[in-house]
């Protein structure tokens, strides 16, 4: 299978190119618990809409389904397509009576398989935030927890313990967060205000969660929005710790509830990544101190976050806390991995984390290894998961059935026969091959970011092309200036780019055209990207090296480091090392070009497959006029 070869989900570079193109800030509705009562939540967003719109989107919080079998009618008729639903539209809550007869059914359609953030596609424009996770909304940056602290009473509807970890992994990346949906309220979100509109006093554990507490310490998003306790409650800004600005909380009431309280909210944020710092430090008068927090209390204070020892939701607090051990249910400590450790190298808790710090597992991690197949030994996505769910030892790449050791520990490799680029391989997907050479053969990308985007790949199983014998360097070269010369036939120029990561199984090097208009603003736009990602791209030679950049680069490398270059059109090349610890977008080569031709949706490969039909066309096309070029 020809891939362009990509393991990640939107990086930071994506949507930094997509919010330059913004033009103002996105205007989004907010929506409490619906209930099922889908009829009186859209009449009321057209209503909306019409009189003070248009609204981008509808975020609901929650439960999004009926209390009872009764109501499922109304909610099959969106479901099944026989009502439109008038603007896209974003739930979490996904509990209560049909939730999971029909979120199965939606799993399991070929256009929901892998691994998303972004939402399943349950019909046209109704989207499911599964689980937890982190995804780009016209710019704004939103985190959701689908679940609650306890299941219902089929034992549905709570979210897990990776769910959670996820999402404290996640806050770890740099940038704020703009929006963050969870269905229950925090625990104590309601100390240290002082509105004369605050909400009645609603005992732990029902309908709010010391837990997600916790994450709103750890995540610090500008807008918290919460469902569950039938109430509306707009809270006073309040200030987080280790960061400039701060956060609203809102809470809201039900669909159509009896109280007529309000349900539907409207905000205009501007995303934080297109603010300047002044601007998003600003804070409003009325600021109060952090509720989570149990110091610096004030007589403003309401009331202290306490869990009485008999509460119920001890134990669940205690089960997500990092400060606090966390035995296992089988009453063995340390047998699952940290996520904290496997993402960042470092743990907090040290010596005191009751999870597994495994500096191998790490290693694998980094090598895009699937955490959950680390971790459990499996993965529930299975093949339509993005990450490997193999291990591969440096320097053994080529063992086709191998097991090995490493420290001990029992490893399986990855097969060639099982690799997406080996033409030995049945998973090769030779119809987009257009030329075989002696070492390497030329083939056109799956999904590909524009038209004859190509990938030069080396027969063999290899790493990497800086560690190529000069045999075969020579015959990369070749194929090189062959796809110079037939892009310039189409004024085009060519952007080459690589990225290397240590024992990565069959590496490409990916060939993308781009019109000659643009070919002078290539290392402006890397080097830009880089700086706003916090490391540095740089030229391989600097002024006065005469030798060629290629060739400096390949004396230079060692084969075991992590290697981003770009090929510009002018022949320099820019290159930056990652470390082990360095979360580099792997993205990044393809996400950059997509943000210099104005086509940042074609940034992820998925978005852009074509029909076996298409691609077939697409082949015979590229052939026909790189036929008297091809070194082959």
């Amino acid at each position: 299978m020809v891939y362009c070869y990509q393991l990640t989900v939107l990086s930071p570079v994506f949507l930094l190119l997509l919010l330059m193109a913004a033009s103002s800030p996105p205007r989004i509705l907010l929506c409490g618990d619906v209930l099922g009562r889908l009829n009186q939540l859209f009449k009321r967003v057209q209503s909306v809409n019409k009189s003070t719109g248009p609204f981008d989107a509808l975020l609901c919080v929650g439960q999004f389904f009926p209390d009872s079998a009764d109501a499922l009618e109304e909610v099959a008729n969106y479901l099944d397509g026989w009502s439109p639903v008038p603007i896209p539209t974003y739930f979490i809550g996904d509990y209560g009576a049909g939730g999971s007869r029909f979120l199965s059914a939606v799993a399991e359609l070929p256009s929901n398989k892998g691994f998303k953030n972004n939402g399943l596609e349950v019909c046209p424009n109704l989207y499911w935030l599964k689980g937890s996770g982190k995804f780009s909304l016209h710019g704004l940056s939103i985190m959701y927890l689908s679940g609650r602290q306890f299941p219902d009473m089929e034992g549905k509807g709570r979210y897990s313990r990776d769910d959670v970890d996820a999402l404290r992994a996640l806050a770890e990346e740099p940038g704020p967060v703009d929006i963050f949906l969870t269905n229950e309220w925090p625990s104590g979100v309601w100390n240290k205000s002082d509105l004369s509109e605050a909400p009645p006093r609603v005992p732990d554990p029902l309908g709010s969660d010391p837990v997600l507490a916790e994450l709103a310490l750890e995540i610090k998003p500008r807008y918290h929005i919460a469902g569950t306790k039938a109430i509306f409650f707009a809270r006073e800004p309040y200030s987080n710790v280790d960061a400039v600005y701060a956060t609203r909380f809102i809470g809201l009431a039900t669909v159509g509830n009896k109280e007529k309280m309000k349900f539907i909210h409207a905000i205009s944020p501007t995303p934080a990544s297109t603010m300047a710092a002044s601007e998003i430090c600003l804070k409003q008068s009325n600021t109060t101190l952090s509720p989570y927090t149990l110091g610096d209390t004030t007589n403003n204070s309401r009331e202290q976050t306490k869990r009485p020892a008999n509460d119920d939701s001890e134990n669940q607090y205690w089960r997500f806390d990092i400060s606090k051990k966390r035995p296992r249910q089988d009453g063995v400590s340390g047998e699952r991995l940290c996520f904290k450790y496997m993402s960042s190298g470092v743990c907090p808790q040290g010596e005191k984390c009751s999870y597994r710090h495994d500096e191998d597992a790490r290693e694998q991690y980094h090598k895009n290894v699937c955490f959950d197949f680390l971790n459990k030994g499996k993965c529930e996505r299975g093949p339509q998961c993005r990450f490997r769910h193999n291990l591969v030892e440096e320097g053994d790449a080529l063992s086709k059935e191998a097991q090995g050791s490493q420290n001990g520990k029992s490893y399986r490799r990855i097969p060639e026969k099982n690799c997406w680029f080996c033409l030995s391989s049945p998973h090769v997907e030779a119809h987009l091959v257009v030329s075989i050479g002696g070492s390497y053969y030329c083939a056109l990308a799956k999904g590909p970011l524009v038209q004859d985007h190509v990938l030069l790949i080396p027969i063999e199983h290899h790493p990497n092309t800086l560690t190529s014998s000069l045999e075969a360097e020579a015959e990369l070269e070749k194929y090189k200036n062959a796809l110079k010369i037939y892009f310039k036939n189409q004024e085009k120029a060519v952007v080459f780019f690589e990225w290397i990561f240590r024992s990565s199984p069959h590496t490409n090097l990916q060939a993308v055209p781009i019109p000659f208009s643009k070919a002078s603003t290539v290392q402006k736009i890397f080097t830009f990207a880089a700086k706003k990602l916090g490391f540095e791209i740089s030229l391989v030679a600097p002024s006065g090296d005469q030798s060629p950049d290629r060739f400096s680069l390949r004396s230079k490398f060692d084969g075991k480091s992590n290697l981003f270059y770009v090929e510009l059109p002018d022949g320099h090349i820019l290159s930056h090392y990652a470390d082990d610890k360095e979360k580099f977008p792997v993205q990044f080569g393809r996400e950059v070009l997509a943000g210099l031709l104005n086509i940042a949706d074609r940034a992820d490969w998925r978005n852009c497959k074509l029909s076996k039909e298409d691609e077939l066309q697409m082949v015979e096309n590229f052939k026909r006029g790189f036929e008297n070029l091809d070194p082959a």
